[in-house]
């Protein structure tokens, strides 16, 4: 069974030489690629937040398995959905799923649940794929959507996916993407700032003022779920920092700097 591509055509190119040249246009091979075991990477369309995404992706090194958790933005499915398709497929070509990893995770979890209408429309895992794609010939993955929820589930979802990882013996074969948009739909100068406090709480590594932060200043970051569940995983499995690659805004891309969304490329190492 395949997942065909449910975005292509909207969030980036349908054709298969257009997107490899867009994707191209957004990544520089010549960067320094760092070893990451957690990553926060844009989900929108290529044209707004492409160079973070971009520039993110190219910034770490290649590993066999991606981890890539996304928000739920149709409320469809499971709130905590793995999806059970064994192929993805983008006009760049099909990706496999890793099922030894996601089976383990599915095993270990009393959250995450094998669910696949969660990820039938939504574009905040695919997205990612193209760069990936574009990036290396062969890696797997593990699709997980996520709803919101407490702290304390976030926190346990996050030890069992390190937990799932460590089981297999798959630290150094696996990076972990959260993929997140940063404020929707505020002046841009409002939304820095909002952005540069969530993006603070990261670079700490600290979940729980990550949250703390959302809830008290109403960010509305879509992704702040993957994320909080992302640096529980990687302290688990042994990071000590963050690095802010890129940030930018909508109002960046189209000019309009009246009401934007905010993207953030973020390594944890």
């Amino acid at each position: 069974m395949v997942r065909q591509a449910a975005v292509a055509g909207q969030f980036y190119p349908a054709s298969e030489k257009l997107l490899l040249r867009q994707v191209e246009s957004l990544i520089d091979r010549k960067t320094a690629r760092e070893d990451a075991i957690g990553v926060v990477s844009p989900h929108a369309g290529y044209i707004y937040s492409g160079s973070v995404a971009g520039s993110t992706l190219a910034s770490i090194k290649s590993k066999s398995t991606y981890i890539i958790m996304g928000p739920n933005h149709t409320g469809l499915g499971a709130e905590f959905s793995l999806s059970r398709i064994e192929l993805w497929e983008t006009p760049l070509g099909k990706v496999k799923i890793d099922k030894p990893l996601a089976n383990q995770i599915a095993k270990s979890s009393r959250y995450i649940k094998e669910d696949d209408l969660a990820h039938s429309h939504e574009h905040s895992i695919e997205v990612q794929l193209p760069f990936l794609q574009t990036l290396q010939k062969d890696f797997a993955f593990v699709p997980i959507v996520i709803s919101s929820a407490e702290l304390d589930i976030y926190r346990v979802i996050g030890i069992e996916v390190a937990t799932s990882i460590k089981e297999l013996k798959l630290e150094d074969a696996v990076t972990i993407i959260a993929s997140s948009d940063m404020t929707h739909y505020e002046p841009h100068e409002i939304a820095r700032k909002k952005d540069s406090l969530a993006i603070e709480a990261i670079l700490e590594l600290d979940e729980e003022k990550l949250v703390a932060s959302i809830d008290r200043l109403n960010i509305s970051m879509c992704g702040y779920a993957p994320v909080a569940i992302m640096l529980v995983a990687a302290k688990e499995l042994g990071a000590k920092k963050g690095r802010l690659v890129k940030y930018q805004t909508s109002g960046d891309a189209s000019g309009d700097y009246s009401s934007v969304v905010g993207y953030a490329g973020i390594i944890i190492s």
